[in-house]
């Protein structure tokens, strides 16, 4: 019979996947000694099975009677007392930490006969009341599928009655009274009465829980997450410790290192007479931890032990949640906590200088998505600004945007092309969507801990929470600040998640330090560094120790090269020879590709060549010592050859003017001739190099001109040649033999040594599939990956993203676009096949990938997994590469 529920001390945190995160943890702690309320773990397998087919497994009833007998026996009160009930919570905990996107009931069990009981038991009737409404919220919304906004309706007319502006200011009466109302609400929107019996609460709760993986929210962290979307989430049901029993009681959440920063030291969440769905709620401003010491000094003692143990246990930063119930500490979650990019590198050093774990484990803490968040710029701190406030900074960095106050907006403005900053009192997972769409989020309530916070840093979204001075009218679209100073819908706004200023309107931003230390203006010994760049620069030292992929950089100009050399580049393995003649030199090109006489051509060829001299020679200076891979022309010709609807137009208005232009007529006859429906598989790369001849023959001559000037005045030179679109051996061979008499030619006119390897870019399917031939002639291999998954796929990326893409996303049938993560299933296959028949003709071909995809994280994994020996992204990527392909040779030495 499986097995579907575990009572806490029957697991552990190496269980992440059957027991999900928080059951784990639960369990761990369980077994560590500390103070964790009993309970138990209904499985991801469960809620697999329950999925599946919609019904529970018929197992799992007996198995939760029995471990719910042996929680009541622990507690020595049952579900549903009238005189002493105990009352359970049930969360959901997916393997992968998930911040409110599945649903939580608290205080399951209470009913209109129990809140009696646990009034009497607890001498205190408002707790009772609070209590119950809590459950009967909770239950309507997440059980029953009711609009929070009923309850909150209720709610605030009961506070408006009353005249307090928070809950603490209602009393049992109250409390009863809305309990009442909330009732009403169950009845009237889901047509049914609030459920009296405890065991169908728990019952309906469970099955919601596994309902609630699949809800909208849940699905778009997935998949933003890249979390797979067959994992299910388990359920925790554990005894209820109460932190709404008076000002001796309460419920926080902690941090053993600060999250935005990685500072050592005790960092977090606390509210007196509350419970922990309040704390990341920000219904009330909570207090910083520290001021617990003054509150409840024995419980402050106990929880500062408890997260040293933790964070020895763990080896890492935790984030725990707990509660205080009459001055006794309980611990309810822990979790390697969530921080941001900056205070990842951060703490990955300090528990490396602490002892906890070694340098090979700190970079598997950091990754390359990280990275590119500390390059990111900064407000320019010279900058004139206006502070509206300053609020809590949860999560670092710059955004500016127009003010939006719903999700709904933030996601239609953020659509439509314009940056925005999303305005909330406090944000609920609701609002998951319009975070993502938003550059930012600012909230007039909540901390570190909230909702906010916390989803914003595990994207990587800049935050400011808790911005206390501003009254965030949500209803009116608008922010009014101190002074009366208003900001509308579609006023500017500028945060810094890193200080916790609101500016308004739009503030210049700078280079990050991150950045300047890339760029070699910063140096990481220096005072000015700070211990952000000390961290990323001692970690990139040991990830280019490790690392086995040699990383290069695509290249056109010398100053691209000489960036791709500061930001740590091997090489260049891809200069895009077209990219030279754009812009002022087009009309050479154009002059050569219409050349109707071999004169015409060799006078167009020859105004080329010094030119093409003199870029080799600025790339190879700048990259002197290191290998240059450069790509023969490869022109789609209508980047070249004038629009032929506006020649078409051009000629045929001066025909009507009787002002013929002969030349613009010859221009048109030439360009209808050569006019490609598809230019992406047109005359172009190997094949024009072919058609139009002496043109790929100028280049190599312009490679060996430059280089063999280099030698003689001492400058150490790599060329290497690489030629594009071949999809058959019999054009790369007829390449490869006009190149090699230049070289010759022009070595002995030089009377230099002139050596260039000889390779191609694989980009086709069929050049794929025919490598084994291929690399007869072939010294390397570089898949151009970008025009590989075009032609695999059958579509065109500039026409496609904008047209489905989105759709394709939205329906699960990609997990991300197949040009920013190599599809490995097709494009990976085709890949491996040519990386294995390449090696077996040619053993030593060197194999490399120039598509963009050498910059992406997932994908360099799969390129250092078979073997290939570098990979080639933008300068700016570089450092990223670096990162990940060190963190791939930890994975798969």
């Amino acid at each position: 019979m499986p097995k579907y529920v575990y009572a806490f001390a029957e697991g552990h945190k190496d269980l992440k996947d059957l027991l999900g995160g928080k059951g784990a943890n639960l369990a761990e702690m369980t077994n560590m000694g500390l103070a964790v309320p009993p309970g138990f773990t209904i499985t991801t397998a469960a809620c697999r099975a329950f999925l599946a087919t919609g019904i529970q497994p018929p197992e799992l009833d007996d198995q939760v009677d029995r471990h719910l007998d042996a929680l009541q026996t622990a507690a020595g009160r049952r579900l549903g007392d009238p005189d002493d009930p105990l009352l359970v919570s049930v969360r959901s905990g997916a393997v992968f930490s998930m911040p409110g996107m599945m649903e939580t009931v608290l205080d399951v069990g209470l009913n209109d006969s129990s809140v009696l009981g646990l009034a009497r038991a607890a001498g205190d009737d408002r707790f009772a009341w609070d209590s119950y409404r809590r459950l009967v919220q909770m239950f309507g919304t997440t059980v029953l599928g009711i609009d929070g906004a009923h309850f909150d309706a209720v709610f605030d007319a009961a506070k408006l009655a009353r005249g307090t502006a928070d809950d603490l200011g209602l009393d049992a009466d109250d409390l009863r009274g809305v309990v009442g109302a909330y009732q009403a609400v169950v009845r009237e929107r889901s047509g049914r009465e609030f459920p009296q019996d405890p065991r169908e609460q728990l019952d309906l709760t469970v099955r919601a829980v596994f309902g609630s993986w699949n809800a909208p929210r849940a699905i778009t962290y997935r998949r933003r997450e890249r979390i797979p979307a067959d994992l299910g989430t388990a359920v925790t049901v554990q005894a209820m410790v109460f932190g709404n029993l008076g000002p001796d009681s309460g419920s926080g959440v902690a941090f053993t290192r600060d999250p935005a920063t990685g500072e050592p030291g005790v960092y977090g969440d606390y509210l007196a007479h509350a419970q922990g769905e309040d704390v990341v709620a920000g219904i009330r401003n909570t207090l910083p931890l520290s001021e617990l010491e003054r509150l409840d000094p024995v419980s402050h003692r106990d929880l500062l032990a408890n997260m040293a143990t933790l964070e020895r246990h763990y080896r890492d930063l935790c984030d725990i949640e707990f509660t205080i119930e009459r001055g006794r500490l309980w611990m309810l979650q822990t979790r390697v906590g969530k921080r941001t990019a900056g205070a990842a590198f951060v703490i990955a050093c300090q528990l490396v200088d602490d002892g906890l774990i070694d340098a090979d484990e700190a970079l598997r803490r950091v990754t390359g998505a990280q990275l590119v968040r500390l390059m990111f710029p900064r407000f320019a701190p010279d900058a004139a600004t206006t502070v509206l406030a300053v609020g809590m900074n949860a999560s670092p960095g710059a955004a500016t945007g127009a003010a939006v106050f719903d999700s709904p907006t933030a996601v239609a403005r953020a659509a439509a092309g314009e940056d925005v900053i999303l305005v909330r009192r406090e944000t609920n997972p609701d609002d998951l969507a319009g975070m993502i769409a938003a550059k930012g989020v600012l909230t007039g309530r909540g901390g570190r801990t909230s909702h906010a916070a916390v989803v914003a840093r595990g994207m990587g979204r800049t935050c400011v929470c808790g911005a206390e001075d501003l009254d965030v009218d949500v209803d009116a679209r608008k922010i009014v600040g101190p002074g009366g100073v208003m900001v509308a819908e579609g006023d500017l706004l500028s945060i810094d998640g890193s200080t916790g200023e609101v500016f308004l309107g739009a503030v210049p931003v700078v280079a990050s330090p991150v950045m300047e230390y890339f760029e070699g203006s910063l140096d990481p010994a220096s005072p000015e560094a700070g211990e952000l760049v000390r961290a990323v620069h001692r970690l990139m030292e040991h990830a280019d120790t490790t690392r086995r992929l040699a990383v290069y950089a695509n290249a056109d100009t010398g100053a691209d090269a000489a960036r791709a050399r500061r930001f740590g580049a091997d090489g260049i393995g891809l200069c895009r020879t077209e990219h030279m003649f754009l812009g002022d030199r087009r009309e050479q090109v154009e002059r050569l590709v219409l050349a109707d006489t071999d004169a015409e051509r060799d006078a167009a060829l020859a105004e080329l060549l010094p030119l093409q001299r003199a870029d080799f020679i600025e790339v190879f200076t700048a990259m002197q010592g290191l290998p240059v891979t450069i790509r023969l022309l490869d022109p789609p010709l209508h980047e070249f050859l004038p629009d032929l609807t506006e020649l078409s137009v051009r000629v045929a208005l001066a025909e009507e003017r009787g002002r013929v232009d002969a030349a613009d007529v010859r221009l048109l006859a030439a360009v209808r001739r050569l006019h490609e429906e598809n230019p992406m598989f047109g005359l172009r790369g190997v094949r024009l190099g072919i058609v139009v001849p002496g043109l790929f023959g100028m280049q190599v001559r312009a490679i060996a001109q430059a280089a063999a000037t280099l030698r003689r005045n001492g400058v150490e030179v790599r060329p290497e040649i690489m030629v594009p679109l071949v999809g058959a051996v019999q054009e790369l061979q007829a390449v490869a033999e006009e190149t090699s008499a230049v070289l010759a030619d022009e070595a002995e006119r030089h009377g230099v040594e002139l050596d260039a390897a000889i390779g191609t870019m694989i980009e086709l399917p069929r050049a794929a599939l025919t490598a084994g031939q291929i690399a007869e002639s072939a010294e390397f291999f570089s898949f151009g990956t970008n025009d590989l998954t075009q032609t695999t796929w059958g579509f065109s990326r500039d026409d496609v993203e904008g047209a489905f893409f989105s759709r394709y996303l939205e329906r699960g049938i990609f997990g991300t676009s197949p040009f920013e993560t190599l599809d490995i299933d097709g494009v990976g296959r085709l890949i491996r096949i040519a990386a294995r028949e390449g090696r077996a003709t040619r053993p030593d071909i060197r194999l490399g990938v120039c598509g963009e995809h050498g910059g992406d994280p997932d994908s360099i994994h799969f390129f250092h997994h078979e073997g290939l020996d570098y990979v080639s992204c933008s300068p700016f990527r570089v450092p990223v590469a670096r990162l990940e392909s060190a963190r791939a040779a930890l994975d798969l030495p």
